[in-house]
């Protein structure tokens, strides 16, 4: 069995990240998103195991001593991380493992796992981005100029990832979104790997 290839996903908020990963999930089989480990309370609908694992803040802190997490960051008194050995048997089973953290958090695995494909989403200009956080009118025009701050402070490290996508026409973002682990998955490696049988008697 081939090892998984790990995936980190990052864009502003606004751009369609979710959206188009839940229609490559649906659309592609063997992909999984990683589920990150956080202190803060479940929400309504929220499952342990299935949107977050929800820990206390002690366990947490004995998960960052033993140097578990790939990436972890504090937001809003809240932590969040991402476990290694979660990801790293996720990937020996053979499986595609997504992460979507922001700038930060790649930086930090790309240092831990320097062989991740990353991936960044933009939107097609900063009209649309600037509509699509306006949402349905309701908040302000400071908490609106805020927003457009932070994604602009977000998009500005786009050029540290490997692959560009641009969220204009959602069917044309995912076709390129899906061509892109379409070919991670048809490198020698990969395909070494996962036909190694195949390729043995083809050369015997």
């Amino acid at each position: 069995m081939s090892t998984g290839t790990l995936y980190i996903v990052s864009a502003a908020s606004g751009t369609g990240k979710t959206s188009l990963l839940k229609a490559l999930l649906e659309q592609t089989r063997g992909i999984a998103i990683s589920v990150s480990h956080t202190t803060r309370d479940a929400r309504l609908g929220e499952e342990n195991g299935v949107h977050y694992h929800f820990v206390g803040k002690n366990t947490f802190h004995n998960l960052i001593q033993d140097g578990d997490f790939l990436e972890h960051a504090e937001v809003f008194g809240n932590f969040y991380g991402t476990s290694q050995s979660s990801v790293q048997q996720q990937l020996d089973d053979g499986q595609d493992v997504i992460l979507e953290i922001d700038w930060q958090g790649a930086q930090q695995v790309r240092k831990a796992m320097p062989q991740a494909v990353s991936l960044f989403i933009l939107p097609p200009s900063r009209d649309a981005l600037q509509e699509r956080l306006t949402g349905r009118g309701t908040d302000s025009e400071e908490i609106i100029a805020g927003r457009m701050s932070e994604a602009v402070s977000e998009m500005s490290h786009y050029a540290e990832f490997d692959y560009v996508v641009i969220n204009d026409v959602f069917d044309t973002a995912l076709g390129e979104l899906k061509a892109i682990f379409t070919a991670e998955r048809l490198t020698v490696n990969r395909q070494s790997s996962a036909h190694e049988r195949m390729i043995s008697e083809l050369l015997s």
